[in-house]
This record gives C-alpha cells, sequence and structure tokens, in this order.
C-alpha cells in the first residue's frame, strides 16, 4: 500500500467532499452523494479535479504540506 500524505477536507454544506493524497500522486475522493451521508468512493488523477476545487484543497492544506500537494495537483 502506497503511503499516505494527508487526507483535507472541502465538505460544504452538510454533504463530505474529503481528498486523500498519496505518494504514489493517487488522489483518493470520499464524498456524499446525497444528504443520507452514502460515502462514494473514486480514484482521481489532477486533471479530472475543477479548478475551484483545487483552490478549496490548497486553501484548506497544512501549511508544511502545500508545496508537495500543489505538485500533485499540477497547480500553478
Amino acid at each position: 500500500m502506497e503511503k499516505e500524505i494527508c487526507t483535507i477536507s472541502i465538505t460544504n454544506n452538510s454533504l463530505g467532499d474529503n481528498y486523500t493524497f498519496y505518494e504514489n500522486e493517487k488522489i483518493k475522493r470520499i464524498y456524499d452523494s446525497t444528504s443520507q451521508h452514502q460515502d462514494v468512493t473514486e480514484w482521481l488523477t489532477y486533471d479530472q479535479i475543477s479548478s475551484q476545487s483545487k483552490d478549496k484543497l490548497i486553501k484548506n492544506c497544512p501549511e508544511e504540506l502545500k508545496e508537495k500537494i500543489m505538485i500533485i495537483l499540477n497547480y500553478p
């Protein structure tokens, strides 16, 4: 199993939206698709994440990990 870097939450309203970043640059997203909190898991690459979500992820990222996460997200 690849080593986890961190999990960042960009939850809005009452729906959960969490991204877990791994050393091999894989990204796992777990989010609620409905208000019944039915967790959905998907594996993403940086180009499958919207600019708006990338902005939120960087904003909520721990300062000491920002550079690493920005590289994974191919963030400007």
